[in-house]
């Protein structure tokens, strides 16, 4: 559970400072809050944390990929390269802009496969979104040539990543733009809420305007005063939210951390009970936030039984091949373009002019390495007695593979 296991005394007193002004919005209302500007303070933090220079504090993860899209200007007529192993979201808010995703396979990261691109990109492509799933980071170095190269802008999903870095940089911070989520199961957690970071003005600006109905956020004038540049919608994070962040932050390094070492033990005890048994290939060894652990098996059948076993066990493990949430394939609403439009739009759309088609045979190591892999969540607190309830439960689905 993350950062959820961690909430205690200092996310009460972030909060009880909010609670104690009465005021629960993010902007005006000065003279009440005494002071007290929790998510200003949130977003100074976090920028600083990821070595950017601007983030801005929204509703959700979701609400993030979409103020960011509306940002770089993505919109009807483009499409947009998207792994074939992500969340949902990821696709729902290319649709909400618009335009239409490009599925594209991964490779042994698990993540985008850089060599896609090129081959999956049209002319109307105009970003990619790699997606830094389950705490690894993608091959963000070649990812971001390779866009550069070809002009296409780049927007980092790392819902799952927070805290992760890459060569010493964190993850998010490569791109055009980046985007995180806070939800109850992330990494970092309040609640709900999420985050947009760049380091270019023009477009923490759309974001910043966009993400409150067009408010320019002129401190010179009150709130209904200020100029207008673009139309805008309400994905603001409240102050609540912004306390519980930085309560969450102050705590992230220690852990992810944690994290690591208990993700440690467990890979041993995998790696000792089963001889053939693979792991997530990492480009960089301190890349991970070790929320989870993938590992795999030679074939799918012996991962399903493995699964089975384990599960039998006590042990709860997924295989994305066939989780319904994670995996294109398995979106059946989402293949028969039924989008909350009744016109199916932005398929429809006849602004797009490109074709595009969601099927397994363009993503074949996506469909080989999933069906093989199992992933585990981390926990940060695991007592001697949940470690050796582990243990047993591995070694006794090995005995019997």
């Amino acid at each position: 559970m993350a950062g959820a296991e961690l909430i205690g005394q200092e996310e009460i007193k972030e909060v009880m400072d909010v609670l104690e002004t009465g005021i629960l919005m993010r902007y005006n209302f000065d003279k009440e809050r005494k002071g007290v500007f929790k998510v200003r303070q949130f977003e100074e933090e976090f920028a600083k944390y990821c070595g950017v220079k601007f983030s801005l504090g929204v509703t959700s993860g979701s609400s993030a990929l979409k103020v960011a899209l509306e940002a770089m200007d993505v919109g009807p007529g483009d499409d947009v390269l998207v792994p074939a192993f992500t969340f949902l979201a990821t696709y729902e808010a290319v649709l909400e802009v618009g335009a239409i995703p490009i599925m594209v396979d991964i490779d042994d990261t698990l993540n985008l496969d850089p060599s896609e691109i090129e081959k999956k990109m049209t002319k109307y492509t105009k970003a990619v979104i790699p997606v830094h799933m389950c705490g690894v980071a993608a091959n963000i170095d070649k990812i971001i040539k390779i866009a550069r190269k070809n002009k296409l802008l780049v927007l980092e999903d790392n819902a799952q990543g927070c805290g992760a870095s890459f060569k010493g940089k964190k993850l998010g911070s490569f791109g055009d733009m980046g985007t995180f989520s806070f939800d109850y199961v992330k990494t970092l957690t309040t609640g709900e809420g999420g985050m947009v970071i760049t380091n270019k003005k023009d477009l923490y600006l759309r974001s910043e305007w966009y993400h409150d109905h067009g408010h320019d956020h002129n401190p010179k004038v009150g709130r209904g005063l200020e100029g207008r540049t673009i139309l805008g919608f309400n994905y603001r994070m409240n102050e609540l939210q912004g306390a519980l962040g930085l309560a969450q932050l102050r705590k992230l390094d220690y852990l992810i951390g944690e994290q690591k070492k208990n993700k440690k033990m467990i890979m041993d005890l995998i790696a000792a009970a089963i001889p053939d048994v693979g792991f997530r290939a990492k480009r960089d060894p301190e890349d991970d936030s070790a929320t989870f652990l993938a590992f795999n098996l030679p074939e799918e059948k012996a991962a399903l039984k493995f699964q089975k076993l384990l599960s039998a066990e006590g042990l709860d493990t997924t295989c994305y091949k066939y989780n319904k949430w994670h995996y294109v394939p398995n979106w059946e609403h989402f293949l028969a373009f039924s989008t909350a439009n009744s016109k199916k739009y932005p398929f429809k759309n006849k602004a797009y002019k490109g074709k595009v088609k969601y099927d397994r045979k363009s993503i074949p190591f996506a469909e080989d390495i999933l069906g093989r892999t199992l992933v585990m969540g981390i926990s940060v607190k695991m007592s001697p007695e949940r470690l050796s309830t582990i243990q047993k439960a591995i070694e006794n689905a090995a005995k019997n593979m």
